[in-house]
């Protein structure tokens, strides 16, 4: 793992070179993305670099990482609708060639085409990771796993219950890449910011990798960069 921590802005900017390096070197690069309110500053750069003429996404191929099962992509709680208005809309990107797992999925089965489409595009070039569990993944999920609908957690959906109506609003269930599926990505960036999340981010880069702590175990990866700000990183020895 190569660690890179200065202000929650330093890490952001720094993190979006990456993709104007791998984007200006290979401009169909795969990118696979996240979700939450962790990558809203990335996207944000990436946006104003792409209106700058210094990126461009007008032949890449994305693939995100999950999906509640049950909204469809107009449901503002959706990520599909997250990515179309925080990211997709505000770049040169082709609609057609971004993917988001189908809310509308009925079985593993039906899941795992999304890495079958993963796999026909070529396999993904950067991963990019918010810290906690990895997509939906709950802790002591296989190791072997892949795209799959998960049951929520009663606290995940607490968690959560802030951007419904009520708690009932919360959908129960969500399609999410596997570890495995994740793990298979040519690079991974996983980026942490504020105290809250110090404590996992030690378990991440000094604890034994194990899938009671499912980020852990990109220790196993050979091209993980963690984008930290201080407070994340203030625990690490």
């Amino acid at each position: 793992m190569k660690l890179i921590i200065g202000t929650q802005e330093e890490v952001i900017k720094k993190a979006a070179q990456r993709y104007v390096k791998l984007l200006n070197e290979k401009p169909e690069a795969v990118l696979g993305l996240a979700t939450g309110s962790t990558p809203l500053g990335l996207y944000a750069e990436l946006a104003k670099l792409c209106a700058e003429g210094k990126l461009s996404f007008a032949k890449c191929t994305t693939f995100n990482l999950d999906e509640y099962i049950g909204l469809d992509g107009t449901h503002d709680q959706s990520y599909r609708y997250f990515m179309n208005k925080n990211l997709f809309e505000k770049v040169d990107i082709r609609m057609e060639a971004t993917h988001v797992p189908s809310g509308a999925v009925k079985s593993d089965e039906e899941a795992e085409q999304y890495d079958a489409e993963i796999k026909a595009a070529g396999g993904i070039d950067l991963q990019l990771l918010g810290l906690g569990n990895i997509g939906f993944n709950e802790p002591l999920t296989p190791f072997t796993s892949m795209t799959h609908i998960v049951k929520l957690t009663d606290s995940t959906r607490e968690a959560n219950k802030r951007f419904f109506a009520s708690i009932d609003d919360v959908p129960t269930h969500a399609v999410t890449m596997g570890i495995h599926t994740v793990m298979q990505a040519k690079s991974i960036i996983l980026m942490a910011f504020g105290e809250g999340k110090a404590e996992i981010i030690k378990k991440t880069v000094e604890g034994r990798p194990e899938i009671a702590v499912p980020a852990s175990l990109l220790q196993l990866h050979e091209d993980v960069e963690l984008y930290l700000d201080e407070a994340a990183a203030s625990k690490l020895s």
